[in-house]
């Protein structure tokens, strides 16, 4: 395939069928360089791709340019809604926004407090993620997106500080193993509460069903099916997420602080070499996790509800999985 192959409206410029190509396609989806796309450009992008649809474009017009152009609109607009996401909800915008926060998970030497705010902070970002990138075929009401968040938050932060309780009480443990199996901790904490935290943002669409679609994008029909699908597949990302960001960190900083006498004589420089190694981290895992599966999603006709089936003849149809 070449670099910019013929343009198709609303395709992914690679392979949805591999996972190579879902991981370049997902590249694209969080380039932190759209972070700093303007409205003029937008708007430009928007209008150019409008234009092709109606079969204006000009002439001098490349393949290329339109698939910067779908890339850029893709990257802000949310599918459904048709809306701007908030620049730190974005998937462009998670790596930036979220190392930070991942940096204070990992801190050593974490108070009862300190636990509580970075689990707090942590998940506070993720759900609002989840809800901003979420499938927005049905609409969701306030008060169950505040039900989804005060349950995500609450068991991120009950795991997170029942398992700090037990290390402190377990004294068969060397202070030196107890402060290297307190950086761990995180990661059931976060994994578990990210399952939470997509079920409950999103449990909307297990009782309501998501849009299933066409070949030509068309709605054949809502199916509660797709959405158990959808849901299935997003937790799975949100368990492999926090993988490389939360258990590499700190097998990498033991040895680095072991090995480099540098960080021995200078320990101001931990911090920074820490937040980058989780920089790093956070880098590898999200193109990674989010590549498990394909944001449109297809699925067999004959594993949907049987109104559904009836409706159409054909043997797959496809939904948003959300991201």
């Amino acid at each position: 395939m070449t670099e910019y192959p013929s343009f198709q409206f609303g395709k992914p410029r690679f392979s949805q069928d591999t996972f190579v190509g879902r991981f370049r396609h997902f590249l694209d989806v969080i380039d932190p360089t759209t972070l700093f796309v303007t409205q003029k450009q937008l708007q430009e992008s928007v209008e150019l791709l409008d234009a092709f649809k109606r079969g204006t474009l000009p002439p001098d017009v490349t393949d290329m340019q339109l698939w910067k152009a779908q890339k850029l609109k893709q990257a802000i607009i949310h599918p459904d809604t048709g809306e701007q996401i908030l620049m730190p909800f974005r998937m462009s915008g998670f790596i930036p926004f979220g190392t930070p926060v991942v940096v204070g998970l990992l801190l050593p030497n974490q108070t009862l407090l300190s636990t509580i705010f970075w689990q707090w902070l942590n998940q506070s970002h993720n759900a609002c993620v989840n809800y901003c990138n979420r499938n927005a075929s049905k609409p969701t009401s306030a008060s169950k997106f505040l039900q989804g968040y005060l349950g995500a938050v609450t068991s991120a932060v009950s795991i997170a500080v029942g398992l700090n309780v037990l290390i402190q009480k377990a004294e068969r443990f060397s202070p030196a193993s107890r402060l290297l199996i307190q950086r761990f901790i995180p990661f059931p904490a976060v994994a578990s509460a990210n399952v939470c935290n997509v079920v409950l943002m999103r449990h909307s669409e297990l009782s309501e069903g998501i849009a299933v679609l066409d070949d030509d994008g068309n709605v054949v029909g809502t199916s509660k099916v797709a959405a158990r699908h959808a849901l299935l597949e997003t937790a799975l990302t949100r368990v492999v997420l926090p993988m490389p960001i939360l258990l590499l960190p700190p097998v990498i900083m033991a040895y680095l602080e072991k090995r480099l006498q540098v960080l021995q004589r200078r320990p101001r420089l931990v911090l920074p070499v820490h937040s980058l190694v989780c920089l790093a981290a956070f880098g590898l895992a999200l193109p990674l996790a989010i590549s498990l599966f394909p944001q449109m999603s297809q699925i067999s006709v004959d594993r949907l509800e049987p109104e559904i089936a009836m409706a159409t003849d054909l043997t797959t149809l496809t939904y948003n999985k959300g991201l």
